[in-house]
């Protein structure tokens, strides 16, 4: 979405951008579970309603995991470890 959009620009197109950041042997994707779903809806002190952006702290929250982001409202959330301003 945020392709189709022009606010994130790949030089592939998207299918093989996935391809290719899934061999990357340190990085993991995570399905969302039930556990993820809940804690993301239960965000105390997180007023951002949009559902990805609570669905990725819940999921960075739910593992320990530090949040690579731009996005300055999960920066400024302050309850996970970010780096990428």
């Amino acid at each position: 979405m945020l392709v189709e959009r022009g606010r994130l620009e790949l030089r592939v197109p998207v299918d093989a951008w996935i391809a290719s950041v899934e061999a990357v042997p340190f990085l993991q994707f995570i399905p969302v579970d039930n556990r993820i779903a809940f804690r993301a809806v239960g965000l105390e002190g997180f007023t951002h309603r949009d559902p990805a952006d609570r669905m990725i702290l819940a999921t960075a929250l739910g593992l320990g995991a530090t949040l690579v982001t731009a996005d300055t409202r999960l920066h400024a959330f302050g309850a996970v470890k970010t780096v990428w301003a």
